[in-house]
């Protein structure tokens, strides 16, 4: 079985916790792109943890977990992700964790110049996490990035970075006016922070190729949504990698392989991080309330998230794109306090109403139009059968289900692992 577990909106759905509860049915877990830019809360019997890079299966003692070559990979963030894991308990060694050696490294000065173009940026900054992402793929793309296999090889390290230097220091001195990068540094932070890693490096495409092989169920695990695709989404004000479904082979190493299902998470209601449209938005009390019930504060950054009701053209959209096969719907339990509960059924555009999704401009100009259904009113955190829920919320999520065209399979009714429901 290969399965892919992908959002469906602008990222923040709740992925990381899903990911922990599929993981022990799956012998490996692989990310296949993204950096630490974004951000996985998963609570479990082991505790809270937040995982910016390693795949979530990491907390399963049963699973092999992969970082794969689609991935940009901040070593130094990774090796303080990996600190506070194992002061919880966890067990990360090059026994349940393999890095593709054609991962890409997220190098310090990636991150001076993401934070150099957000400040030139000002008011009309894209909303960067300031970690790197977009100069390191531009790098990967320009074919000017060190990779996770360079560090086996660090004499050619050593003997690249000026000439990778020389190069950059057009743009960040001459440029920005900014000092001029060292190599010394660098190879200094890489011998730091790189070479530590090198047990964990290895040839992921045979890995999971074997793996494949022997009948092991593998399960692709994706970093933001379908909606920060940067082909498909709200571009510029996307991811720089691809966060779609079908990149997850090509992503994970293993471009000839086909999956079996999509598995899409959805909240039950919206939140984005960052800049950019998001049509829903509510910015009233309204708006405020729903955040604090949802704790909607960025795993990665900490930034307070913008809110809005269930969005049913932007979701269903994010359900074409990933091609899903079922959905998981998150945070259902946080809409218990509402008397009411806002839905934006469609988009009011030059005037006229729209039930569809669009790109740039017109989105630009998008209002939302919003309904109202009735709320459920009562704590369902304890709800653990689709026959512990009460009518309302069964009636709300049946509505979701028609909408979006897709089945939901699963309803989170809570943070914990177990407070969940099968529907079917």
């Amino acid at each position: 079985m290969l399965s892919a577990v992908v959002g469906i909106n602008w990222g923040d759905e709740g992925k990381g916790r899903m990911v922990d509860l599929f993981s022990e049915r799956f012998d490996v877990v692989c990310r296949y792109q993204g950096g630490n830019n974004a951000g996985h809360t998963v609570v479990n019997d082991k505790g809270k943890f937040i995982l910016n890079l390693l795949p979530s299966g990491i907390l399963s003692e049963t699973t092999v977990n992969v970082m794969g070559p689609g991935m940009v990979i901040d070593v130094e963030h990774l090796t303080h992700e990996i600190e506070r894991l194992r002061a919880g308990g966890i067990e990360v060694s090059p026994k349940n964790l393999k890095i593709s050696d054609k991962a890409v490294i997220c190098m310090p000065y990636n991150k001076l110049l993401d934070c150099l173009e957000e400040d030139r940026l000002g008011d009309a900054k894209f909303g960067s996490t300031r970690r790197g992402i977009a100069p390191v793929y531009s790098d990967k793309y320009m074919k000017k990035a060190f990779r996770m296999g360079d560090l086996l090889d660090f004499e050619a390290v050593k003997k690249k970075m000026p000439f990778i230097l020389e190069w950059k220091n057009l743009t960040v001195e001459k440029g920005y006016g900014s000092a001029p990068l060292q190599a010394a540094d660098m190879i200094r932070w890489l011998a730091d922070y790189g070479l530590p890693f090198a047990d964990y490096v290895c040839d992921t495409t045979a890995l999971l190729n074997e793996a494949v092989a022997q009948g092991k169920s593998v399960m692709f695990e994706a970093q933001l949504g379908a909606l920060r695709d940067i082909d498909f989404g709200i571009y510029p004000y996307t991811s720089s990698s691809s966060t779609i479904a079908a990149y997850a082979p090509i992503g994970a190493g293993i471009p000839g392989k086909k999956l079996d299902e999509v598995i899409g998470i959805m909240k039950a209601y919206s939140s984005c991080v960052g800049e950019g449209p998001f049509t829903c938005e509510l910015f009233d009390k309204s708006g405020d309330e729903l955040r604090e019930a949802g704790g909607e504060y960025g795993a990665a950054t900490g930034r307070p998230r913008r809110v809005g009701g269930f969005d049913v053209p932007a979701s269903k959209y994010g359900v074409m794109m990933q091609g899903a096969t079922c959905l998981a719907l998150t945070k259902l339990d946080v809409l218990s306090y509402l008397d009411k509960i806002p839905v934006c059924v469609a988009y009011e555009i030059d005037g006229e109403r729209t039930e569809d999704f669009c790109i740039g401009g017109r989105l630009d100009r998008a209002k939302p139009i919003y309904e109202y259904f009735e709320g459920f009113k009562t704590d369902i955190s304890a709800c653990r059968k689709k026959e512990d829920l009460p009518k309302a919320a069964l009636d709300y999520i049946a509505y979701l289900e028609k909408q979006v065209g897709c089945p939901i399979k699963y309803v989170s009714v809570g943070a914990k692992r177990e407070q969940y429901i099968e529907m079917f």
